[in-house]
């Protein structure tokens, strides 16, 4: 029997009993569409996350300047090499230790013991470029400027939940607050952080004036680049803020959006894989069930074939290739249907489809494979029979 006519034959045996062979492709045309779908899916909504990953985390850089007990590792003026890098789109430093970080601030001079006048809050300096830098914006009056900074004047910006704690709701009276004996004119009220939402209850001053607060050195610096270029000025940014000790500050540098991606197609993955595996088993039984049943209703036909020379690999190689065709019908439909499926469900979120061509072709091999296997057994049960037994 050659090929030609070992597969006009499956053909006929698969098509002389076309509803069950239909019913029987079913098991698999599941199989076959949950795993498409579940890697497709995956895919998809793994490149969706790169797409819409926040774009604040993704340009966000912080780097924490460790004290020293010399000189500053970075100085105020460092700042203006790091917003020539190519790729900076904002950066502010900012100063804070210990000792300012519960101060007693109030917002009147009269102490009166019967109720809370003061609030303890931090008191902070930073640079002109903070309100940027934080991705935050002025709710009420504006930031300091490079007057106030020269001028040493005694001028303080709230974070709005400082100003809420503190009672100042308006500036057009140029409200103060007091930190110790001396009085600080409030110009402006920081909110809507983005980044560093501590600044929220924080007090901020000129760096000019926070040496009175012992913020003389600088302890962070925020930086915002533009997408792609966070991991180019992490490296650069050490150098560009203390040339000589660049190994001694630490970088915060956002993650990888492949790396988010790839862990979201993994979640998804192991969520839904196991489902088409189960979908592919139940497949594969009942490719099995259906052919075991056609070589038990066929027995007289095997005999006869037997009967007029046919060898026992002609008849196993009749009945394997007719279930690795149900198979791959099946594994056919079932890649047809899920990539509709995953161009369907991403229309209807508004995703980009990724589809995978090895995919696509892998799946109708997966399923004729699984018809291969399931059809094993009842091949060589009907290779087994003798010719006279299946006649008689």
């Amino acid at each position: 029997m050659n090929i030609r006519d070992l597969g006009a034959e499956a053909m006929a045996g698969m098509l002389a009993r076309p509803v069950r062979s239909a019913l029987t492709t079913l098991g698999t045309v599941l199989g076959i569409t949950t795993l498409v779908v579940t890697l497709g899916v995956a895919a998809t909504a793994g490149n969706q996350i790169v797409g819409r990953f926040d774009e604040l985390v993704a340009t966000a850089i912080t780097v924490e300047v460790p004290e020293s007990g010399t000189a500053p590792l970075v100085t105020w003026d460092a700042l203006d090499r790091v917003t020539r890098l190519r790729g900076v789109v904002s950066a502010a430093a900012v100063a804070e230790s210990k000792d300012s970080s519960n101060l007693a601030v109030r917002a009147n001079a009269i102490v009166d013991p019967t109720r809370v006048t003061q609030q303890t809050l931090t008191v902070m300096s930073a640079t002109l470029g903070l309100p940027e830098a934080a991705r935050g914006r002025m709710v009420q009056g504006r930031f300091f400027d490079l007057g106030h900074v020269r001028r040493q004047d005694r001028v303080a910006v709230l974070g709005d939940q400082a100003a809420r704690m503190l009672g100042i709701t308006r500036l057009d009276q140029a409200p103060a607050i007091f930190i110790g004996k001396h009085a600080y004119t409030v110009i402006g009220i920081l909110g809507d952080l983005r980044r560093e939402r501590n600044l929220s209850t924080a007090v901020l001053v000129p760096p000019t004036i926070g040496r009175q607060f012992g913020l003389r050195n600088v302890t962070r610096v925020l930086i915002n680049t533009s997408l792609g270029a966070a991991g180019l000025i992490a490296r650069q940014a050490p150098t560009a803020l203390s040339p000589g000790n660049a190994d001694l500050l630490q970088v915060v540098a956002p993650p990888s959006p492949t790396k988010a991606r790839d862990k979201a197609q993994d979640d998804v993955n192991a969520l839904f894989l196991i489902l088409g595996l189960v979908s592919l088993v139940v497949g594969a039984v009942g490719i099995a069930n259906v052919t075991l049943v056609t070589v038990m209703e066929r027995v007289p036909e095997i005999g006869l074939r037997r009967a007029l020379g046919a060898a026992r690999r002609h008849i196993a190689a009749q009945f394997l290739l007719e279930s690795t065709l149900i198979g791959l019908t099946g594994g056919v439909i079932g890649a047809s249907l899920g990539v509709v499926a995953i161009v369907a469900i991403s229309a209807a979120k508004q995703w980009t489809p990724l589809l995978d061509v090895r995919l696509a072709v892998a799946a109708p091999v997966a399923g004729a494979v699984v018809g291969l296997l399931a059809g094993l057994y009842p091949a060589l049960r009907a290779a087994r029979m003798e010719p006279v037994e299946a006649l008689r």
